[in-house]
C-alpha cells in the first residue's frame, strides 16, 4: 500500500460558531481559532477541518450558503483566514475547507436569478417542476418525496411567482442545484480553484453523494406508513446515475493538479462496491468517504435518522472489522471518526457518560481510534470527553438545530395526546439531536466555559458539566491516571511513531463473538504486531487470549499512566471500559 501524506495526516474539525469567540457577540470566529493553535499543534493535529464558514443567513448553521468566496462577517474577514492560513503553514500545519454544492441559500444570487422568472438564464441552475393539483386544483409537490431534515414535509418548496416548485431535500432555505447543467459545474470548481489557490489542502464535501437526481422523479415507497403524505425518496438521489461521472470530472479538472485531500460525505450509501467505486486507490474519484455505518448502529434500519434501537459490541466489532478489511483488501481508504457536527457525543452514546465511567469509555473509544487503519477525524470536544448535555435541557428553548426543532413540532402534532409516545419520542431527541456535538467548547472553568467573555451570552447554552470538563484542568491533569486530553495526546503521537501498524497495517478480528469484548490485531511490515482490547461495558470481563497470540507486554491502557500491571496469560480481564495496548511476539 502506497504511503501518503493525507493518509498519516491527523484532521480536526472545528465547528466554528461554537469553537471561539473573540469579538464578545457570542459567537465563535476565526481570530478564535486563530488564538488556540498551539493548543491543537500540542494534541497532535495535522489538519483543521472548518466547517461552513462562507456567507450565510445561517438557515442551517452555514450549509446554506449565499456567497461561497466571501467569510460571513459573524466569522470575521478574507483577511481573518488569510492570517489563519500563515499561522498554520508556521506550525507545520495546514487548512481543509467544507465544500457545500449539493444546494446553496435560497439568497445566493444564483438562485434569486433563477427564481426570477422562468425564463431567466439561471433558471436552469436549479431544479424546478410545474406543481400537480389537487381535486380543488390547489397545487401539489411534484412527487411524494419528503425534506431530509423535517420528513413531515415536502422536499419541494412552491414559488407563487413563477408557478413552479424547486427542489429543496434539507430546507425550503436551501435549493438544490442542477448538476446535469455544465455551468453549474463549471461554477462549483471556480469555487473550488478559489480556496485552493489561497492555500486550502482539500475539501470534505458535503452530502456530495446527492448532486445527481433520477430525472424521472418518481414517487419514493411509502416506507413511513399509509398515514405519512412525504416519504424518504433516497433511492433516487443518493449515489445517484452521473455521480461518478461528476466526481472524475472534478477529479481531473480540479482535484489532481492541486494533490488536494478529499473526504466525502455521503449518507445512505451501502453498497461495497460503490464505495470502493469512489476511493479506490488511483481510479476513485475521492480520496476517502465517511461511512457512516457507525453512526448509523442505533438507527432503524429503513427508517430516518430520528429513530432508536438498541446494539450490541458485536454490532459495532462487525462495523469495525467490515471496513478495516474491505480497504485493505481492495486498496480503498478509510476515514476513522467516531463524532462530528451531525451526532450526539461518542461518550455518550457509545459508553457510559456517568461521573464515574466518562473518562474511561472517552479513552476506551481513543484507544480504539488511533489503533485503526485509515485518516483518523477528531471532533472539537472529543479530545475531552465531551458528553451530552443534560435531559433536563427544554427542546423548545435549549436545542437550536433545525432537525431538532422540526423533529419536536412534529412529534407535538402526531402525538400530544398521547403522553407515552411523546415520552419515547423525547427519549429519541435526548439521544440522537445534532446539539449535543453544538455545545461551546469547554476551555476552562471561568465564565462561559472560557468560550466567551464573561457577560456576553452564547449564541447556544454552554453545557452544564464544564467546571469539571475542560480543557484547561485535562491538560494540567496530575493524578495517577491520564485526563481524556493526555490519553489523546499519548495516543495521537503513539499512532505517528508506529505508522507502519496503525496507519497501514494489517487487520485481524480476534477471538469468537463477545457481549462485553470487541479485540484486533495490528501487523506491520516492520512494526511487528499489536493486541488492542476492549471491554464495551459497565461490568468486568474476562476475555481468553487466543492460542497463537502471544502477548511480550502490556505497553498502555486507560487504567494507569504507564504500562499496565497485567499478567500476560490467558484470562485478560479487563474493569469496566477498560482497554489494553499490548505488543506480541512475532
Amino acid at each position: 500500500m502506497s504511503e501518503s501524506w493525507w493518509k498519516e495526516a491527523v484532521v480536526y474539525q472545528v465547528y466554528p460558531s461554537s469553537f471561539k469567540d473573540t469579538n464578545k457577540d457570542g459567537w465563535g470566529d476565526i481570530k478564535g481559532i486563530t488564538s488556540k493553535l498551539d493548543y491543537l499543534k500540542d494534541l497532535g493535529i495535522d489538519i483543521v477541518w472548518v466547517s461552513p464558514m462562507y456567507k450565510s443567513p445561517q438557515a442551517d448553521m452555514g450549509y446554506d450558503i449565499s456567497d461561497y468566496k466571501t467569510i460571513d462577517p459573524i466569522y470575521g474577514t478574507n483577511e481573518d483566514l488569510d492570517h489563519l492560513q500563515s499561522e498554520l503553514k508556521k506550525r507545520n500545519m495546514k487548512l481543509m475547507m467544507d465544500l457545500v454544492v449539493n444546494h446553496t441559500s435560497d439568497q445566493h444570487a444564483w438562485f434569486v436569478e433563477s427564481r426570477s422568472s422562468r425564463t431567466n438564464p439561471k433558471r436552469s441552475w436549479y431544479i424546478w417542476k410545474d406543481p400537480k393539483k389537487d381535486e380543488s386544483g390547489k397545487p401539489q409537490p411534484p412527487n411524494n418525496w419528503s425534506q431530509i431534515l423535517g420528513e413531515a414535509n415536502s422536499a419541494w418548496t412552491y414559488d407563487e411567482e413563477t408557478n413552479q416548485y424547486y427542489l429543496s431535500l434539507f430546507t425550503p432555505e436551501q435549493p438544490d442545484l442542477n448538476w446535469e447543467n455544465p455551468a453549474v459545474r463549471a461554477a462549483v470548481h471556480d469555487v473550488m480553484i478559489y480556496w485552493l489557490d489561497k492555500g486550502a489542502c482539500g475539501y470534505r464535501m458535503d452530502v456530495i453523494n446527492l448532486i445527481s437526481k433520477d430525472q424521472r422523479f418518481p414517487d419514493a415507497e411509502p416506507v413511513l406508513g399509509p398515514d405519512r403524505k412525504y416519504h424518504p425518496g433516497g433511492k433516487y438521489f443518493v449515489n445517484g446515475p452521473r455521480m461518478h461521472e461528476y466526481l472524475q470530472e472534478m477529479k481531473h479538472k480540479v482535484l489532481e493538479k492541486y494533490g488536494a485531500i478529499t473526504v466525502g460525505e455521503m449518507p445512505g450509501v451501502r453498497d461495497v462496491d460503490e464505495i470502493v467505486q469512489t476511493v479506490k486507490s488511483g481510479t476513485g474519484e475521492l480520496n476517502m468517504i465517511f461511512i457512516f455505518d457507525i453512526v448509523d448502529i442505533d438507527n432503524v434500519p429503513g427508517k430516518v435518522r430520528m429513530t432508536l434501537r438498541d446494539w450490541s459490541v458485536k454490532d459495532l466489532g462487525r462495523v469495525v472489522s467490515k471496513w478495516q478489511r474491505v480497504m485493505k483488501e481492495r486498496n480503498g481508504w478509510n476515514s476513522v471518526f467516531c463524532e462530528n457536527h451531525d451526532n450526539p457525543r461518542s461518550v455518550s452514546r457509545y459508553t457510559d457518560d456517568s461521573d464515574q465511567f466518562r473518562t474511561y469509555g472517552a479513552t476506551l473509544l481513543a484507544l480504539m481510534e488511533t489503533t485503526l487503519a485509515g485518516t483518523l477525524y477528531v471532533y472539537q470536544g472529543e479530545e475531552l470527553g465531551m458528553r451530552n448535555f443534560p435531559k433536563s435541557w427544554d427542546p423548545l428553548k435549549d436545542y437550536k438545530d433545525i432537525e431538532a426543532i422540526n423533529f419536536w413540532k412534529k412529534c407535538i402534532d402526531l402525538y400530544g395526546d398521547d403522553p407515552e409516545e411523546l415520552a419515547r419520542q423525547r427519549k429519541v431527541l435526548e439521544r440522537k439531536a445534532r446539539d449535543h456535538a453544538r455545545t461551546p467548547m469547554q476551555w476552562n472553568a471561568g465564565p462561559n466555559a472560557g468560550f466567551a467573555d464573561e457577560g456576553v451570552k452564547p449564541w447556544m447554552r454552554v453545557n452544564d458539566d464544564y467546571r469539571e470538563v475542560n480543557a484547561e484542568k485535562q491538560r494540567s491533569d496530575n493524578s495517577e491516571g491520564l485526563s481524556v486530553w493526555q490519553f489523546w495526546q499519548r495516543g495521537l503521537a503513539n499512532r505517528k511513531m508506529h505508522k507502519d501498524v496503525f496507519t497501514y497495517g494489517d487487520f485481524e478480528t480476534l477471538g469468537p463473538e463477545s457481549e462485553q469484548v470487541f479485540a484486533y490485531l495490528r501487523t506491520g511490515n516492520e512494526g511487528g504486531k499489536w493486541l488492542i482490547v476492549l471491554n464495551f461495558s459497565s461490568e468486568e470481563a474476562a476475555w481468553e487470549l487466543p492460542e497463537d497470540v502471544k502477548v511480550e507486554g502490556w505497553m498502555a491502557g486507560n487504567y494507569t499512566k504507564g504500562k499496565p500491571d497485567k499478567p500476560l496469560e490467558t484470562p485478560v480481564v479487563l474493569h469496566p471500559w477498560e482497554g489494553l495496548l499490548g505488543k506480541c511476539v512475532d
